[in-house]
């Protein structure tokens, strides 16, 4: 399935259905005085975060969505039917925008979550509502309300933990694949990668986290250079990165830590709350470099890039380091959610009197 994380789309929730203008008849009943009921609401248009749904590509393919409009009103007392509701399907992630205005009009975050998106038009009253002592006769009817009608701009930021970065071909792919449950296309040539790939990295007995795998960055990403930068809004929501380097690239001419420079400016230019989330170094292909000459070549790595933050030495082809990394991102992320909690609300019959 294509992997798509933009649409736009129009929505119109149905119209209100006309009240009635009606008069009892029956026999040996000459005034049988008003009966005309109301008109029934139109459809109302709903979106729900649906956790089998990982892209919007849907969307793509249809545009336009119209919820039924309400029936009219009829004589004998009868209100119109309400129009049929229309649902539809979104990744969890997916933010509902103003296709105009660019306003962000809400956000499904939670799976299962329910939205009202359009509302349909309440249905008019009939002249069986103006009846009164005065005027026992009405005429009197309301047409239909308008349902609500918008173009809408879906943007999908994935909902995952920790986010990988790297140029293309640092094993990104090859590092999610040995920690997690996903499976991506994995090749020797830059670019392997065209769409965000998630995984759930199983760590215990209900001890887990998602991490997502985007395309690689290279230089100028910001500025539209290469693939990675059309998927930077999905490391928006993580809560760590994970800045994987080649440190034994195949080309002799490449230079890692330049690389490992450019990556991080990329990521200052395109946001800088990206670029101030936790950030931590994986040097990986650790298995293609001679064991004598691994610490002095992680060593300079370090010391010419002025990293100060966790380092961790992995070989993701033969899973070497990959345990103690998968930890250590998961007591990250465990102490991050318990950071995001709100306090628990004390019962004051049980407070400290202190």
């Amino acid at each position: 399935m294509k992997f798509v994380d933009e649409a736009f789309i129009d929505i119109a929730a149905g119209d209100g259905g006309s009240g009635c203008v009606s008069f009892r008849h029956e026999k040996y009943k000459e005034f049988g005085g008003p009966d005309g009921g109301d008109g029934g609401r139109g459809g109302h248009v709903f979106a729900v975060a649906d956790v089998n749904l990982n892209t919007l590509v849907d969307f793509r393919f249809s545009r336009r969505h119209e919820a039924k409009r309400g029936q009219h009103g009829m004589g004998s007392d009868m209100f119109g039917a309400a129009g049929d509701d229309i649902t539809l399907h979104m990744p969890v992630g997916t933010i509902i925008s103003d296709a105009e205005s660019g306003e962000v009009l809400f956000e499904l975050l939670v799976p299962g979550e329910r939205l009202t998106i359009a509302k349909g038009g309440d249905g008019g009253f009939g002249n069986l509502r103006f009846k009164s002592a005065i005027n026992r006769a009405p005429r009197q009817k309301t047409p239909g309300h308008p349902g609500e009608k918008r173009s809408l701009k879906l943007e999908l930021k994935v909902l995952a933990d920790v986010g990988l970065l790297g140029m293309p071909n640092a094993g990104k792919s090859t590092l999610i694949s040995a920690v997690s449950n996903a499976r991506p296309r994995i090749a020797d040539y830059p670019f392997t990668t065209l769409h965000p790939n998630l995984g759930v990295v199983r760590v215990g007995p209900e001890q887990s986290f998602v991490v997502a795998d985007l395309p690689g960055l290279i230089e100028g990403a910001s500025e539209g250079a290469g693939l990675g930068h059309l998927f930077l809004r999905h490391l928006q929501r993580t809560r760590l990165l994970l800045h994987v380097v080649d440190l034994a690239p195949f080309d002799e001419g490449v230079d890692p830590v330049a690389q490992a420079k450019a990556i991080v400016g990329e990521l200052k230019k395109y946001d800088a709350e990206l670029h101030a989330k936790p950030r931590w170094l994986v040097l990986n292909k650790l298995d293609m470099i001679p064991v004598e000459e691994r610490a002095a070549k992680v060593k300079d790595f370090v010391k010419r890039l002025r990293y100060k933050g966790p380092v961790f030495e992995i070989s993701a082809l033969t899973r070497e380091g990959c345990e103690q990394l998968v930890q250590s991102v998961y007591q990250q992320v465990r102490a991050a959610q318990v950071a995001e909690q709100p306090p628990a609300e004390v019962d004051p019959r049980f407070a400290d009197p202190s």
